[in-house]
């Protein structure tokens, strides 16, 4: 028996909206950051949607219904695919991917009528704007805040760099 436990894992918050094509985009690099790091690695999305995109509240409050019907990462990558769909057609779009995914489409209808993820949404974008967030993606590991909203080039790389040194310092 071992009295050691586990290093708990690095944390990479994203502020990230669902009707962003930069969002969309920074996609790729999430992937490449958890193949290397897996369970090391800790990825949260944290909602952030703009006033820019009318439809990124709702697609935000849907995201939170996937997380609640068990396919959280699968229905957030699953609308970021869409960005420019749920641009142009709105809330049908969020009930077409919940089906696609087999959730309960109704179920999400429902939340987003009732509002019962307001509250996760709300709490998200107050965070965020209370650190400096200002657009989407924003990355934050340790103590630093990375935005991709300008440029995803170098993000990577930068990210990968912060987690090193983090999970070197956890021994």
């Amino acid at each position: 028996m071992s009295d050691s436990t586990p290093a708990a894992p690095v944390v990479l918050d994203i502020w990230c909206e669902l009707e962003c094509p930069d969002c969309h985009r920074a996609l790729s690099d999430i992937h490449t950051l958890r193949a290397r790091y897996g369970d090391r690695l800790e990825v949260r999305l944290r909602h952030f949607p703009l006033e820019k995109h009318k439809h990124a509240y709702a697609a935000a409050q849907a995201a939170e219904e996937a997380v609640v019907q068990g396919k959280g990462w699968e229905y957030i990558e699953a609308v970021l695919a869409r960005t420019a769909d749920l641009a142009r057609t709105g809330e049908p779009v969020l009930l077409d991917v919940a089906r696609g995914l087999g959730l309960d489409a109704e179920e999400f209808d429902t939340a987003l009528i009732d509002g019962r993820h307001l509250l996760i949404v709300d709490a998200d974008q107050a965070e965020g704007k209370a650190i400096g967030v200002t657009g989407t993606p924003t990355y934050v590991i340790g103590d630093e805040r990375l935005d991709g909203g300008k440029s995803q080039e170098g993000l990577r790389a930068r990210i990968e760099e912060i987690a090193d040194r983090l999970l070197a310092d956890r021994g």
